[in-house]
């Protein structure tokens, strides 16, 4: 940047990130629908391996949902920063003047509302295939809402360590997978007693308070760990 040329504040430095990021995701569409694609492909794989019967289904309905959202997950943080390492972008934001957690926390931002954000919305959709009951479908977005935030920012982390490191896919899931256990268990327990017609809220309060936790702590460590992955 020139001497001459003011810097930007910080808030339009987060808007540019979020913007730039968000057209790149746009411009390929592929990385958008695959993890849709591959909720949908998973959903529909479990009725022919456990048969038709609906109540069999619905029971088990929360906790398919729930694993196949982590896994959707788990899939588009393997790539999460590889393109801006690859490209040298993530060197330039370390040297830009702006604190790292603050631009990477755009990317973030970017890919939760192309990932996280998606399948929450459609889930009912996928739930109604495995017939799990309207009452539990408010709860399963909100809970997927809270839950792919928590999981989006802890794979961040994962991510941001293994980016430098080869085919990291398998060091990636042993580092993140105990940490989404947690969110898995209050999801799952939620959209199950909103379908018994429980008190769904005291787990809906759980994991929001893990995803606001995470949304102040996790972009400290996302750009630490991408400090420490540049330097090796």
């Amino acid at each position: 940047m020139s001497p001459d040329r003011p810097l930007l504040s910080l808030q339009a430095a987060f808007t540019r990130q979020f913007v730039r990021h968000m057209r790149s995701l746009m411009a390929s569409p592929a990385d958008v629908a695959n993890p849709l694609l591959f909720f949908f492909m998973v959903v529909t794989l479990f009725p022919l391996g456990l048969g038709p019967d609906p109540e069999r289904l619905a029971a088990i309905a929360p906790g398919i949902l729930w694993v196949v959202a982590l896994l959707a997950s788990l899939m588009v943080s393997a790539k999460l920063f590889a393109s801006d390492f690859e490209d040298g972008s993530l060197e330039q934001l370390a040297l830009a003047p702006y604190p790292l957690a603050v631009l990477v926390l755009a990317e973030v931002a970017a890919h939760w509302l192309t990932t996280g954000f998606l399948l929450a919305l459609v889930s009912p959709l996928f739930a109604i295939m495995l017939g799990l009951p309207e009452q539990g479908l408010p709860t399963l977005v909100a809970s997927l809402l809270f839950g792919t935030m928590c999981l989006t920012l802890i794979g961040a982390v994962g991510s941001a360590l293994t980016v430098s490191i080869r085919r990291g896919g398998l060091l990636l899931s042993l580092l993140i997978i105990p940490l989404n256990v947690p969110v898995l268990i209050f999801g799952t327990t939620a959209v199950a007693e909103a379908v018994i017609g429980g008190n769904p809220e005291s787990w809906l309060a759980l994991l929001a308070g893990l995803a606001l936790g995470s949304l102040a702590l996790t972009p400290l460590a996302i750009g630490a760990a991408l400090r420490v992955s540049l330097d090796s």
